[in-house]
């Protein structure tokens, strides 16, 4: 079950103001794109604690569940072709 999107958009505000942005930006231009198993992936990127998920979007950790994994790629993916617009 995929929450709607105006509780992930309250659920994408962190502690950090980069992940706020990443975050927020994935969401606006590419998380319709998901399916049912990524929506959830990002639901629980969502429960992460900031570190860990700033870990994940730096690339300096991977994480160990496929479905997060592929989403975050997804999510640097997104960050990268939307840095400039």
């Amino acid at each position: 079950m995929t929450q709607n999107v105006a509780q992930l958009r309250w659920r994408c505000r962190r502690g950090m103001r980069e992940l706020d942005a990443v975050l927020q930006r994935f969401l606006e231009h590419a998380f319709t794109s998901l399916d049912d198993a990524e929506k959830a992936a990002f639901g629980r990127i969502l429960d992460l604690p900031d570190p860990d998920l700033y870990g994940y979007l730096t690339g300096r950790n991977v994480p160990e569940d496929r479905d997060i994994a592929s989403v975050v790629d997804a999510i640097r993916a997104n960050a990268a072709t939307t840095a400039d617009h």
